[in-house]
C-alpha cells in the first residue's frame, strides 16, 4: 500500500479575482470612430505608435476592430504617423 505522503501533493492556486479593465473612452451606441478624430485615436495608440490591444483598452471586440481600422486609414490619410521616430 503506498504511503499518500509518498505521492505528490498538488499546491492549490488561491483565488485570483481579476479587475474588471476600463475603457479608456466610453462609446455610445450611436458613435461613429472616424479616422478625421486624431486625438481621438492617439488615446489608442503607444508612444511609439503602435495600436494597443484590446486587452490594455479595454474596449469591445467590435470598438476594437473599428478603432484600428480608423487608425489605419488615418495612416493611409497621413494624418497619423506609421511609427514615432527615435531620437
Amino acid at each position: 500500500m503506498a504511503n499518500p505522503r509518498d505521492q505528490k501533493r498538488r499546491r492549490r492556486r488561491p483565488e485570483i479575482n481579476p479587475k474588471k479593465k476600463r475603457s479608456t473612452h466610453k462609446f455610445a451606441e450611436h458613435d461613429v470612430v472616424d479616422y478625421k478624430d486624431i486625438a481621438l485615436l492617439r488615446k489608442f495608440m503607444s508612444d511609439r505608435g503602435k495600436i494597443r490591444s484590446r486587452r490594455v483598452t479595454g474596449l469591445t471586440p467590435k470598438r476594437q476592430r473599428e478603432v484600428a481600422h480608423a487608425i489605419k486609414i488615418a495612416r493611409e490619410m497621413a494624418l497619423l504617423p506609421y511609427t514615432q521616430q527615435r531620437s
